[in-house]
């Protein structure tokens, strides 16, 4: 890889924005720089109307192996240890971690070899997740001295907590199979395969209303931290409102009719 070459390489295919992390020969982690671009990525993909899916995957030979350990590093020798510095580039992450989530556009993790610590986080992260046979995943802190205490938070809403703490506890890493199984990846793929399985199912789902997505992405999140009664009262409050959109009537009208939806920007 040359020194020009981006760190983050993005791709359309029709309504589907692929992001490539593409530091190959420090593992894709995830240096600030890198973080930076991942976020006005997804800033610009917010704003933008002719995407409808996003797919994050890694420049082989890995997905993502975490935060790039040798430029915090560096920041030991900083005045006060590093303390400023780790601070601010764990809030950082997690300000990148919470716009995949946040995003109104559905994102699919593309697994292609391993993802580990903040790696591992950003799998979680994402809204689905597809995995190369090889793939492999772990939250390794414990093992550096250093919990995955940033990672902990989507993991341990992406799986059961016993799952998640014995990958926090352990720092063991897990194979594909061991991950669709607890929940953080819905689908493995044969092998050299997870990138167009990915495709396939974000051009699947670019094809529904995305107004109607947006709403019931956001809606999936905001409803988890809610007593039942509640839950409910936000979840009737949003299909009401789902309701009195044009992608609702014409769904509806269409489905009666016995054609072929034409969703709003397709």
């Amino acid at each position: 890889m040359s020194a020009n070459e981006p760190l983050l390489l993005r791709t359309r295919e029709g309504h589907v924005e692929i992001l490539t992390l593409n530091r190959p020969q420090a593992r894709n982690s995830l240096s600030e720089a890198l973080l930076q671009e991942i976020l006005g990525a997804f800033r610009a993909i917010e704003t933008d109307d002719a995407v409808r899916a996003v797919i994050v995957t890694g420049a082989p030979p890995a997905f993502c192996a975490g935060h790039d350990l040798r430029e915090m590093s560096t920041h030991r020798d900083d005045a006060d240890g590093g303390r400023a510095y780790f601070e601010r580039i764990f809030d950082f992450c997690c300000e990148v971690m919470q716009a995949v989530t946040a995003s109104s556009k559905p994102v699919i993790a593309a697994v292609n070899g391993v993802a580990t610590a903040a790696g591992c986080q950003l799998v979680a992260s994402c809204d689905l997740a597809v995995a190369e046979p090889e793939a492999k995943f772990c939250t390794p802190g414990v093992s550096i001295g250093l919990f995955c205490s940033t990672p902990m938070v989507p993991l341990s809403r992406a799986v059961a907590p016993k799952h998640a703490l014995e990958m926090l506890l352990t720092g063991d890493m897990i194979g594909a199979e061991d991950a669709q199984r607890i929940g953080l990846v819905n689908r493995v793929a044969d092998p050299g395969s997870a990138l167009n399985d990915a495709k396939k199912l974000a051009h699947h789902i670019a094809g529904k209303s995305a107004k109607a997505i947006a709403m019931g992405k956001r809606l999936f999140h905001a409803q988890q931290t809610l007593p039942l009664a509640a839950a409910y009262a936000e979840a009737s409050r949003v299909m009401t409102a789902n309701m009195m959109e044009r992608d609702a009537c014409e769904g509806i009208g269409a489905f009666l009719e016995k054609r072929e939806p034409k969703w709003e920007g397709l």
